[in-house]
């Protein structure tokens, strides 16, 4: 049975409660926890608040799917990628979201190991990755420089050649993936090795792949279901209310995402 989860990025400023209870009466079982200082979700959590938040979400029979920052892996900006993944850990989540946010613009360099050309961020993202605490996941999102599911199956085959004891995984958003020319089936096979969890959601190919509310899209979610058939990873509705106000609340989001399934 598909197990169902659900990012805060779709209830921006919420409480924990509200969030708690549209997990509990729409039966999903897992949280993405949007981090940011607006947030309950953050790195200035004392150990006595992460201790709370922690057994809070473990009582409701939730599973913190990820903890998702907005570090991007291979930028040269100094961001905290240890305080994210000590929260991940701290918190018993699956591990820490990230964005590629690559500048590929800039010349490449061969890698020692494939003989495949490397961008100096994508180099800079082996490093991190290599150096990073191994408690909680790296999780790659397919975002940004890396939407496609090639371009993302590609760093991670460079991430097994050269790191090879890494512990990253790819969060699937297969709306990406889409909206840069690949079908359900196509990316799930370039990214089967690496995928932790799928991000999910409607979005509409004639107004350049805006999120709309489910049901109204083109999103082929059909095609993606089947392409998943006989799996068990975690579905998780990316609702990005933050970003597009225009959309409707996730208390709606999420029965109709459910009839979204079924239908």
């Amino acid at each position: 049975m598909t197990r169902l989860g659900f990012s805060t990025l779709g209830c921006p400023g919420a409480p924990l409660d509200h969030v708690l209870e549209l997990a509990q009466v729409n039966n999903f079982a897992g949280l993405e926890l949007r981090t940011a200082d607006d947030e309950f979700t953050h790195v200035g959590l004392t150990a006595a608040e992460r201790r709370t938040l922690r057994t809070r979400i473990e009582d409701a029979g939730l599973e913190i799917l990820s903890v998702n920052s907005y570090v991007r892996l291979c930028a040269v900006e100094e961001q905290p990628l240890e305080a994210h993944l000590e929260l991940a850990a701290d918190l018993g989540a699956r591990g820490v979201r990230v964005f590629p946010g690559d500048d590929p613009a800039k010349p490449g360099k061969a890698s020692a190991q494939t003989g495949a050309s490397l961008t100096p961020g994508e180099i800079r993202a082996l490093d991190r990755v290599a150096s990073a605490p191994t408690d909680a996941r790296i999780l790659l999102e397919t975002h940004d420089s890396h939407s496609a599911g090639a371009k993302m199956a590609a760093l991670c085959r460079h991430l097994d050649a050269e790191v090879p004891h890494h512990n990253a995984k790819v969060i699937w958003d297969s709306a990406h993936t889409w909206s840069h020319g690949e079908t359900p089936a196509e990316a799930f096979e370039l990214l089967k090795p690496w995928i932790d969890f799928i991000q999910i959601k409607d979005e509409d190919s004639t107004q350049d792949y805006q999120p709309v509310p489910i049901g109204t899209g083109d999103y082929p979610i059909a095609e993606l279901l089947q392409t998943l058939q006989g799996t068990d990873y975690w579905l998780s509705l990316e609702w990005e209310l933050k970003w597009h106000p225009h959309l409707p609340p996730l208390a709606e989001a999420l029965p109709a995402t459910i009839n979204w399934l079924a239908n």
